[in-house]
């Protein structure tokens, strides 16, 4: 028995055309395809299939296409790749409710990393940059669209202290991708004090440049964190 090799598509055929030039730094990025037209004549081809392979390529985050101008490889970013990733994550959660705990546990084991390098790395202006973001979390207690988004910039910025671009990224992803678990913790009676504690335990764990304390300080928020959510959500359950 022989396999057959399937029939590619011709809009395949000029996709791996253009990826191969993007590739080889004959189009850089920030740079321009040549037209619709022009890479008709040059492949070959109908509108449909260069139509096809730029949308392709459009979807996968590698060209820009606005209407009136030619296709621009996208100048690539730790940003640009994860919010790539933004939907197909929420669409997971979405249909397969126990991602919801492989998110969380990852955020753990990520952000506890994260706090240990952050009390290795940090510098004094860093610790007042921490210390003044706790302070606008707490001046916007009685705004919730805020409250949640400074929680979130709280940890962004822990985050930046790695050194990695790429970290700020994912825990800003995660946020977003668990965007109504968080807004459930958030609204809690009594948990907003409980959660300016223990962003302060971290920070002094981060100024006493404790690694250990830190991580430990970081882990016991977000169990916590975890716990609650899972309290909530149990409780809510049962008053259906």
């Amino acid at each position: 028995m022989t396999d057959l090799i399937p029939r590619r598509k011709l809009f395949q055929e000029v996709l791996d055309r253009l990826m191969e030039r993007i590739r080889s730094g004959k189009i850089p990025p920030g740079g321009h395809l040549p037209s619709e037209r022009e890479l008709m004549k040059e492949y070959g081809v109908g509108r449909p299939a260069v139509r096809q392979a730029l949308q392709s390529l459009e979807r996968s985050g590698i060209l820009e296409i606005a209407h009136g101008a030619p296709a621009r490889v996208v100048v690539p970013t730790a940003d640009l790749l994860i919010a790539q990733m933004a939907g197909g994550a929420m669409h997971l959660l979405r249909t397969q409710p126990d991602s919801l705990e492989h998110l969380k546990d990852a955020r753990v084991f990520m952000e506890t990393g994260m706090a240990r390098l952050a009390a290795e790395r940090a510098t004094e202006q860093d610790v007042v940059t921490l210390r003044q973001a706790i302070a606008s979390h707490r001046a916007a207690l009685h705004d919730l669209d805020r409250f949640i988004a400074l929680d979130m910039m709280f940890h962004v910025e822990l985050a930046r202290l790695s050194g990695n671009p790429i970290f700020p990224c994912l825990v800003e992803a995660m946020f977003r991708w668990a965007g109504v678990y968080y807004q459930a913790m958030v609204r809690a009676p009594g948990v907003e004090e409980l959660t300016f504690t223990e962003h302060e335990r971290i920070v002094s764990a981060i100024e006493a440049r404790d690694p250990e304390a830190a991580a430990l300080a970081m882990h016991r928020h977000l169990t916590r964190a975890n716990q609650l959510y899972k309290r909530l959500g149990s409780d809510s359950h049962s008053e259906k």
